[in-house]
């Protein structure tokens, strides 16, 4: 009998990177436009929202379980379904009295499964693939989780602000459009079943499971310069994680409070297209030149392309220009420079996390990372009240001088996910 031909990660690595990046971007960045649209002050959305990064800080006590219990395709395909009821959840209860409160409960539900749904998905990755397709494909799943991101982030809300303008009731509007983004998932859910490939067999949970997480957990915090390690995750998306909270309602937010006011479908469709394309292209391109030449030669190149376009925020803060020409140029900027620099940042993660127990360890470096995110983001919305935009922004800029200077303390190969000729 012949051997089945085997399924080309082409088939599944995207879709598998979309339905990862499709639930965080709902309930870290699509949950902001949504509450300003629904009349939040700055400082209650950034609090609310950042407190939503919570379940991908603390999924690393228990990704163990992931590792120990049942495969990993069994566990993100259950999640997979799981996202898509807790979005149909918060598409209801924008219909409800005591709207905020539901939606929160069910952004938080929508959390916890994303963070643990990121454990599974991120060790079948590392199962499997080779560690030469790895370093590779880390440019394909850094480019569709972007562009999960820039659904959210773009389609989505262009959706939404259709549905505003037709229905101008802004609660039965995200209503809809929640309830068609369940349907989605649903549907992305059903093609992973189909295309992901069975690499694992199921692991029965032996011994004592408690002891065998410590010793995990331990590991990873013997792993050499670990302190110079985490300082960096805390550190490089210092800026970001204040400018992410903040840029939307600095597009939406009327000239006289200091914002752009554009239209929910303009931020839409700003991000949505070009920024897309851009994002896509920045992806894509940092994969191809990390495994071409290895992480040593664009580690603080990419970090400084992450950051530097953030100065564009800060213009467009002064000047409010009145054409949206200027905000889409600046996005494309921004947005390339995001692609292409994060993309070290993730394959640093992966070195990082290198042992026999790579998933949770992985898990660990991404939950510091989220932490990272979390705090500066929960103080973002007074930040931005207390200073204003053009301030604001430009303590963005500042705040990523750290996280850059870091790089210089880090250890690594400098070959590392190079591609071998031939």
């Amino acid at each position: 009998m012949a051997k089945a031909k085997p399924i080309t990660p082409w088939a599944w690595v995207p879709s598998l990177y979309f339905a990862e990046g499709l639930p965080y971007i709902i309930v870290t960045a699509l949950s902001v436009v949504m509450y300003k649209r629904l009349n939040l002050g700055n400082a209650e959305i950034a609090l609310y929202t950042s407190w939503l990064y919570l379940p991908w800080v603390i999924k690393p006590f228990w990704s163990p379980i992931v590792d120990l219990k049942s495969t990993k395709r069994k566990w993100f395909l259950v999640l997979q379904l799981i996202l898509a009821l807790t979005i149909l959840g918060v598409a209801i209860s924008l219909r409800l009295n005591a709207w905020l409160s539901f939606s929160l409960f069910f952004f938080w539900l929508a959390a916890f499964s994303s963070a643990t749904h990121d454990i599974a998905a991120d060790g079948f990755y590392m199962i499997g693939l080779k560690e030469k397709q790895q370093s590779f494909f880390i440019g394909v799943r850094s480019t569709f989780y972007r562009i999960a991101l820039i659904t959210g982030q773009g389609l989505i809300v262009i959706l939404a602000g259709h549905f505003e303008e037709s229905y101008q009731d802004n609660h039965k509007a995200w209503s809809i459009t929640l309830l068609w983004v369940a349907a989605g998932m649903f549907l992305l859910t059903a093609y992973n079943f189909i295309a992901v490939p069975r690499k694992e067999a199921a692991v029965p949970m032996k011994g004592n499971p408690l002891k065998g997480f410590f010793e995990v957990f331990i590991s990873f915090f013997q792993k050499k310069e670990i302190v110079v390690a985490i300082g960096y995750i805390l550190l490089y998306r210092l800026g970001e994680s204040q400018l992410v909270k903040m840029a939307s309602p600095f597009l939406l937010d009327t000239r006289q409070r200091g914002g752009l006011e554009l239209s929910t479908q303009q931020v839409g469709f700003i991000y949505g297209t070009l920024g897309f394309i851009a994002l896509s292209l920045g992806g894509i391109l940092g994969g191809f030149l990390i495994s071409r030449d290895g992480l040593g030669k664009w580690i603080w190149k990419m970090a400084l392309t992450l950051n530097l376009p953030n100065i564009l925020y800060v213009l467009l803060a002064y000047f409010q220009p009145q054409a949206v020409g200027w905000v889409m140029g600046a996005v494309v900027v921004e947005q390339f420079g995001y692609g292409f620099g994060f993309t070290s940042f993730m394959l640093y993660l992966i070195f990082l996390a290198e042992g026999e127990t790579k998933t949770a360890h992985y898990a660990i470096a991404t939950g510091l990372m989220a932490l990272g995110m979390m705090v500066p983001g929960m103080v973002s919305g007074y930040l931005q009240e207390w200073m204003g935009y053009r301030f604001f922004f430009a303590w963005v800029m500042v705040a990523a001088l750290p996280g850059i200077y870091m790089i210089k303390f880090l250890t690594y190969p400098s070959e590392y996910g190079k591609q071998e000729n031939g």
